[in-house]
């Protein structure tokens, strides 16, 4: 059993979950704006619930809600959020987003997600990772679907994504009115290529803000851009 992986104001226990904590996730959660004070948030594929427990943190928002599909990330997510300081605003549904969005009336002012992807590659042959990482399991097409019905009419959607899937996400979030307002392009040094790009998408259609961050200038020596922009979570920060 992996032990909990400790940030600043909470744990994440992951040893059930396919996916662990990666940079992916909390670069998402630290980047996203919560500029348009949202009243309620939803995070599609909450994995160990590491994204939710960073809006709880930095937010007051009173609904904080989450999906997921796979049975162990399920109950990890659920103890993470119970073991908390926010236990009382996250609250995590077992289901696929199919059917968490053909149920559900209310919409939500922010939706975020770090999706499967790696739709291309090989599969690792486990179950659970592969359903985890392949978009297979939630088609980009059908994310952007139940998407579109969840969210408010002035609402964010956020994701983060491999550079090599973004053009075609952005072009299958058009068909259904989501458009990028604000897109930030991630190298890990200044040298290396661009890697994942996260993106925020709303219904109003405007020129994007656009924006390059890099992790690191040499090996664990971070750049000031991504320190402030994560010190609030990382414990050596």
């Amino acid at each position: 059993m992996s032990s909990p992986f400790h940030f600043k104001q909470f744990s994440i226990a992951q040893d059930r979950c396919a996916m662990k904590i990666g940079t992916d996730g909390v670069l998402l959660g630290a980047w996203v704006s919560l500029e348009n004070e949202p009243e309620s948030i939803l995070d599609i594929g909450a994995g160990t619930g590491i994204i939710a427990l960073q809006l709880a943190q930095r937010s007051s928002v009173e609904t904080i809600d989450a999906v997921e599909i796979d049975d162990n990330a399920f109950e990890q997510c659920t103890e993470n959020f119970e073991a908390s300081p926010w236990g009382d605003r996250l609250f995590c549904y077992h289901a696929s987003i199919q059917e968490f969005a053909s149920e559900v009336e209310e919409q939500y002012n922010l939706i975020i997600s770090n999706p499967p992807f790696y739709r291309e590659d090989y599969k690792s042959g486990g179950e659970a990772r592969d359903l985890a990482r392949f978009e297979d399991a939630l088609p980009f097409r059908h994310l952007l679907i139940c998407v579109s019905h969840l969210l408010s009419e002035k609402g964010i959607f956020a994701v983060i994504l491999p550079k090599k899937e973004a053009e075609h996400f952005v072009e299958l979030a058009s068909e259904n009115e989501l458009f990028p307002n604000r897109i930030c392009e991630v190298k890990g040094t200044p040298t290396t290529e661009v890697k994942r790009v996260l993106l925020e998408f709303s219904f109003r259609k405007t020129e994007p803000k656009k924006e390059t961050l890099i992790i690191e200038v040499s090996r664990h020596k971070y750049t000031p851009k991504y320190t402030q922009l994560v010190k609030d979570f990382y414990l050596k920060m």
